[in-house]
């Protein structure tokens, strides 16, 4: 199922352009029919052998999950019914897997829109009781779908993501001139990588920034788009006289994004939550330097490669920040924890896991 290829940015689209590429690299057996909602996708996987592409321009996302991928399913055969994303139509026989990429809004539902909170806590139960299995892209969000959507431990299987090869390459000289000079990138620079939205603690960011950057003379690049509930986070770098000290490049494409973490004094993510962040792997891939939370997904996939600080103190963050400029023994330590651990986080692991996780649930509704 993937009616979300046509939405713009995101690691959700990120992770699901990764994982079919691998999963068509595999080499198996197995036929792969691909359902898109927009027909400008056809055509896109046509060349790879065992590949079927089927389109049903049905305009709403509930209708298209609900209604039109039913009336495809119908005449395929297929196995299993696969979303990397979170939904699963509802009135098909057909075992069906889905990927839950997290819970905020359960954990910290004041961080979403109301429409939304309705929308996950009506619909996001019921596609999980429908789902033989579900793929949790961390330990943190397989332990959050058993707490909150009371689903049984059999059926949740964590599979982590991957990290492109393209951040395990040292951009050269050119690369970072003309990084600098497209994205106005200052000398030196702390970075921020994401949406903006409550659960990524934008505020604090800039307010830990703000006793740290300018008077070390760092700027803070972010790297990113607002998204909903933070007008009032992104106009704290106005009222607190900031704006000469940060630069927003809006969203930076994947060619382009190795080389800015390749410049950057550190990444700073001290989210409230995260699931299983891809900047964290990103950012152990190139070799740059980590101030994140000591909790949920961020904690779990940096381990030792971080400075871990307490994500609703300022003061902390802060803290957390200053270290990583004034202790060369300590950025020496987590780059190269950080590099070392990244090595277990790769796509070919994902997609082959995936497709065990898969095959499982074809034969738990055959049994």
């Amino acid at each position: 199922m993937l009616r979300h290829l046509g939405q713009h940015g995101g690691g959700v689209l990120v992770y699901t352009r990764s994982l079919l590429d691998h999963l068509l690299a595999q080499g198996t057996d197995h036929e792969f029919i691909l359902l898109y909602q927009d027909a400008a996708h056809l055509g896109s996987y046509a060349h790879i052998d065992r590949v079927t592409e089927r389109v049903s321009p049905h305009r709403s996302r509930l209708g298209w999950d609900q209604v039109a991928v039913p009336g495809l399913l119908r005449s395929t055969g297929a196995d299993v019914v696969f979303n990397p994303k979170y939904s699963l139509p509802l009135a098909s026989a057909i075992p069906g897997v889905f990927v839950c990429h997290g819970l905020d809004w359960y954990v910290m539902p004041e961080g979403s829109r109301w429409i939304d909170r309705l929308s996950h806590r009506l619909l996001i139960p019921r596609y999980a009781r429908k789902a033989d299995r579900i793929i949790a892209v961390s330990e943190t969000a397989r332990d959050h779908v058993l707490e909150f959507l009371k689903i049984p431990a059999e059926r949740v299987e964590t599979v982590h993501l991957g990290v492109d090869p393209r951040f395990h390459v040292t951009p050269t000289e050119e690369a970072r001139r003309a990084a600098r000079a497209r994205f106005h990138l200052p000398e030196k620079y702390f970075f921020y990588c994401g949406q903006i939205y409550p659960p990524k603690n934008f505020a604090r960011i800039v307010r830990a920034f703000a006793q740290v950057g300018p008077p070390n003379g760092y700027s803070l690049v972010v790297a990113g788009s607002h998204t909903w509930l933070s007008e009032h986070e992104v106009g704290l770098i106005d009222d607190l006289g900031l704006r000469p000290w940060v630069v927003e490049t809006g969203w930076v494409d994947r060619d382009s994004l190795p080389v800015l973490y390749d410049l950057a004094t550190a990444l700073i993510m001290p989210s409230l939550y995260e699931a299983c962040p891809s900047p964290i792997l990103e950012a152990m891939a190139m070799g740059c330097p980590i101030v994140t939370a000591d909790r949920y997904g961020t904690a779990e996939l940096a381990g030792p490669a971080a400075v871990l600080v307490d994500p609703e103190d300022v003061e902390a963050i802060a803290e957390g920040m200053t270290k990583v400029l004034a202790d060369d023994d300590l950025r020496a330590a987590i780059v190269s924890a950080g590099r070392e651990r990244v090595r277990r986080f790769t796509w070919e692991k994902a997609a082959s896991r995936t497709l065990d996780v898969l095959a499982d649930a074809a034969r738990s509704r055959a049994e």
